[in-house]
């Protein structure tokens, strides 16, 4: 089953190499992903002892956050190399746990780069968040005596149903998991369902609600590109996907008349998206900066294109309302604690499967 599994993947990989290569020659931060994918870590990782933790990308990277802190404190002697699979996730990393992890890119999960990897870091254990479950991968783990954890485990109803097409896989997978700290009974009701002994589940609760909303200052950049004249007031669309920034830029010119000097920060998920959101932006007659634009203060009327990755749970403490995106589109939601627990008033669409 594993050499099936394997052979699928492969496939799967040949057909995606155009997308690869163009991200590759096109997209910053993928040229130094490349080699690592597939197992050929870079020099310099910290001495053993060494743990392994692994988020696929910003959203459970930013949640990993208060976990890496907490193994830090309870194990100084431990180094901790952390990955993700994308650049994005990659940032949070270096910009949030630089002092107390070392990023690296997670491995294809083929056995030759699983290989690779496993013998550069040689881990004490494994930590992986949500629902990061490669067979090959646990395979390996299990073979070299490497205990492997699942934390902040959560599985979607679109995951769920999909995992039962291939539940002899998924459940032999499973067992090779020490640990499954679940986000809620339901994730822990399926992840036995689907195979995981349940005395090795427990509800451990979502640790995104354990960020720490710390008070921010605003600097002086964000002063001058704010504009935060008394009265003003300022709405942030968040972590928008393709579909939504147009539902937002519609409410917000129908309110632009009623509430004088509304300002409005788009925040696209993926910041590579930013191009087509200043299209879509200026197509509409609006004016738009971008956050990373040379002289990007000189329109106080335009709409901020949020451009960074980072910065926007910080700045949802400068709103005076917030939308979430990823819910007017199926995409589950992003992470609607950070607006929340800043005391601000949260908007969301339909789709909140994650949360």
């Amino acid at each position: 089953m594993y050499a099936l599994y394997s052979v699928a993947l492969g496939l799967a990989l040949v057909a995606y190499l155009p997308v690869l290569v163009l991200r590759r020659l096109g997209l910053r931060g993928h040229e130094r992903s490349w080699a690592q994918r597939w197992g050929r870590l870079e020099p310099g990782l910290p001495p053993e002892p060494r743990c392994w933790i692994h988020a696929v990308s910003v959203g459970e990277a930013a949640a990993a956050v208060s976990l890496v802190e907490a193994i830090g404190h309870r194990w100084p002697q431990l180094a901790i190399v952390m990955t993700t699979v994308t650049p994005t996730g990659a940032r949070i990393v270096t910009e949030r746990l630089g002092r107390l992890a070392t990023h690296r890119y997670f491995p294809v999960d083929l056995p030759g780069p699983v290989r690779r990897a496993l013998d550069a870091v040689r881990p004490r254990f494994f930590i992986g968040l949500e629902t990061e479950l490669w067979p090959n991968f646990l395979r390996a783990l299990a073979s070299r005596g490497i205990p492997a954890m699942v934390a902040n485990g959560r599985i979607s109803d679109r995951s769920f149903r999909r995992y039962l097409l291939v539940r002899g896989l998924v459940a032999r997978m499973l067992r090779r998991v020490s640990v499954f700290a679940m986000q809620s009974a339901e994730d822990a009701r399926r992840i036995i369902a689907l195979g995981a002994p349940a005395e090795r589940v427990v509800v451990t609760g979502n640790l995104k609600a354990d960020l720490r909303a710390e008070p921010t200052g605003l600097d002086p950049a964000w002063q001058r590109l704010l504009r935060r004249d008394p009265g003003r007031l300022l709405w942030i669309a968040g972590s928008t996907h393709h579909g939504e920034e147009a539902a937002v830029l519609d409410a917000y010119q129908r309110l632009k008349p009623r509430f004088a000097g509304l300002g409005l920060l788009v925040a696209p998920r993926h910041p590579e998206r930013a191009d087509e959101v200043e299209r879509l932006i200026r197509d509409r007659g609006l004016p738009a900066v971008r956050r990373t634009a040379p002289g990007a203060a000189e329109n106080g009327e335009a709409v901020i294109i949020l451009d960074t990755v980072g910065e926007l749970a910080d700045l949802y403490a400068l709103a005076d309302v917030v939308f979430v995106g990823g819910s007017l589109v199926p995409t589950g939601g992003h992470n609607m604690l950070e607006p929340a627990q800043r005391r601000k008033p949260v908007l969301f669409g339909p789709h909140t499967s994650n949360f």
